[in-house]
């Protein structure tokens, strides 16, 4: 089981999750972050802090978002298990789910 980010993330990018990990494995794509599913520890640190509540446990996600679980998954399948965020970097790609959005947040 794990935490997954939806499409609330999208275009804000907040961070606050990040900084609350305590095991790294929250990644920053082009337009939203994604958990790792085999490096996140289910600990839910992140789940209060974000301030546009994107994070959901993974039986929790709501059904509109459904699709975010397989997002995150696949966000990683070419990528494996690279054992910490902060060390990668940002990823220059998204999920094509993600991808294929149009612009969110204010102003758009």
């Amino acid at each position: 089981m794990t935490y997954v980010i939806t499409q609330a993330c999208v275009d804000v990018l907040d961070k606050a999750c990040i900084d609350e990990c305590p095991v790294d494995c929250i990644y920053e794509g082009d337009r939203m972050l994604y958990i790792h599913p085999d490096e996140c520890v289910d600990c839910g640190a992140c789940e209060p802090v974000c301030p546009v509540e994107a994070i959901y446990y993974e039986d929790d996600v709501p059904d509109k978002w459904k699709d975010f679980y397989n997002a995150n998954v696949e966000f990683f399948s070419d990528l494996g298990s690279p054992g910490g965020a902060a060390k990668t970097g940002k990823i220059a790609k998204d999920h094509p789910l993600v991808a294929a959005l149009p612009p969110q947040g204010e102003g758009h």
